[in-house]
């Protein structure tokens, strides 16, 4: 059988309460017993020596065996709490009170008896108790002198038997025993409001084990279960205790892990969808690639030297879409893994769009297309990788003619922009050089420009021509302006064009 952690907590109280509880009265009794024998040794300290002094028997030394028992059966009456005895100078009992067939010993040792004589400030002392070996006794003594010759000594047991026995049987009197319950009592009581105070502190405890148990049977999966509030991990108020912060702690953490888990399987299946498409995209200038070779393979002796020439011609269109679709699957997938160097330098930004706007030129003079830059003769110097921000704007540059009209306009427009960063010395002037692709073209739907720059994605409105595309430029641009410390930014209304802009730092 498992044991709980309050259980285990409340066996160890429970045993640690009564050791304590067992020491403390045993040591409360010692004391209250110490103390009573200090006061009642102080309180008769001097008996003896009165007795010895006071009584005509002994004050001159004459020792009457037969006349003291009579003193001490007097004195006895008198006193029923003390037995006398008189010792010889060695310890040997003569004389005494008590019943003799009760008496054990018949020598008494006198080193307690000179130690009180001594020094009697020092007190508890215990001496010999002549009705048993091992019975220690409080007591009053005093020596007996014949002049100056010691008799003996008066040995006086305060306690005796009689005060043993009426002790004894007050110590078994109801009311005591009454009293002595209530204490009992008191102390299971307090033992019982500790357990109950233990179980309210580490009931957060067996809460938080439970739902720590229900959340791995349903799989760490967070949607199925109903996290317990715990507050928040940062609110370490007077109301919520270590275990609490803790409880909030793992709350934060489960859900940042099925945040995690959810992102990781959206981008699994993102990734799945990616090679479904991508394994088409190779498919279909492979199979015409191959239908071809097949075909000047099979016809090689009846085709003409036309068509094989545009058998030819169609194969090598094949093999550079091929190509062309590799490198942007590799290049993508560079760009995921971080494996990309930065070779910044101060440039024009004026003289590079110019040399990326020549490639153009052909293709847009072929759709009417008029493509332009402003201001003509910018002469703005960034600070920059040449070849990425190429890349970046050739893709824009591309796009922007595939989505505008016969007739349309694209415009290059390069701004220069002020902007203040707080320092905690001084405001700096920062300054941004922008560059903006704008096109009255197709423009993109609200719906589907927050997922364009998402691989393989396709708008609504995607416009097609005679080049097959894979659908990753823009997810490239996007990275590789990321990589630039910028951010490509797009504002586009469906029907009436499309902005994509950047900021690149200057020198």
């Amino acid at each position: 059988m498992k044991i709980s952690l309050y259980q285990r907590l409340a066996l160890t109280l429970c045993a640690a309460f009564i050791i304590m509880a067992s020491l403390l009265v045993a040591w409360s009794n010692s004391l209250v017993q110490q103390s009573k024998y200090q006061a009642e040794q102080k309180l008769h300290l001097n008996l003896a020596e009165h007795l010895a002094h006071d009584n005509p028997l002994l004050q001159d030394g004459v020792y009457d065996k037969a006349a003291l028992e009579n003193l001490f059966h007097t004195l006895m009456l008198l006193g029923p709490a003390f037995e006398f005895y008189f010792l010889d100078a060695q310890g040997n009992i003569l004389t005494y009170s008590a019943d003799p067939a009760k008496i054990k010993r018949k020598t008494v040792s006198l080193t307690p008896l000179k130690q009180l004589i001594a020094n009697p400030q020092k007190v508890p002392v215990f001496g010999d108790d002549p009705r048993g070996f091992s019975n220690k006794k409080i007591f009053s003594a005093s020596p007996v002198y014949q002049g100056d010759l010691l008799q003996g000594y008066l040995y006086i047991i305060i306690g005796g038997e009689i005060y043993d026995s009426i002790f004894s049987q007050v110590q078994g009197d109801k009311d005591l025993q009454k009293y002595g319950a209530f204490v009992i009592a008191s102390l299971l009581l307090l033992l019982l409001v500790l357990l109950a105070v233990f179980h309210y502190f580490t009931n957060p405890v067996r809460e938080l084990a439970k739902q720590m148990q229900a959340l791995k049977a349903v799989q760490f999966d967070q949607t199925k279960i109903q996290l317990k509030e715990w507050g928040t991990a940062s609110n370490h108020s007077i109301n919520h205790n270590e275990v609490h912060f803790l409880g909030a702690t793992f709350n934060d953490m489960v859900v940042q892990i099925n945040q995690q888990f959810s992102l990781l399987t959206e981008n699994d299946r993102i990734r799945r969808e990616l090679l479904a498409h991508l394994s088409h995209d190779l498919r279909t200038p492979l199979a015409t690639m191959q239908g071809y070779v097949e075909t000047l393979v099979i016809k090689a002796d009846s085709i003409t030297d036309i068509e094989r020439t545009q058998y030819l011609a169609t194969v090598q269109r094949s093999i550079a879409q091929l190509k062309r679709l590799i490198d942007q699957i590799f290049e993508l997938a560079h760009l995921e893994n971080g494996q990309v160097t930065v070779n910044l330098e101060a440039f024009a930004i004026g003289e590079l769009l110019h040399d990326i706007m020549a490639k153009f030129v052909l293709k847009a003079d072929q759709k009417n297309i008029s493509l332009t830059l402003q201001p003509p003769q910018c002469r703005f110097m960034v600070y920059s990788d040449i070849a990425k921000l190429e890349r970046i704007m050739t893709n824009l540059i591309e796009n922007a003619i595939r989505h505008t009209n016969e007739g349309g306009e694209i415009i290059i427009n390069v701004s220069q922009s002020d902007t203040k960063q707080n320092n905690r010395q001084n405001d700096k002037q920062s300054s941004k050089v922008q560059i903006e692709v704008i096109d009255n073209g197709s423009g993109i739907s609200k719906a589907d420009i927050a997922y364009i720059f998402d691989a393989r994605y396709r708008a609504s409105n995607a416009i097609e021509d005679s080049t097959h595309h894979a659908g990753l430029g823009l997810a490239i641009s996007q990275k590789l302006t990321l990589i630039l410390n910028s951010e490509l930014m797009v504002s586009s209304e469906l029907g009436h064009g499309c902005k994509f802009s950047l900021s690149l730092k200057t020198i």
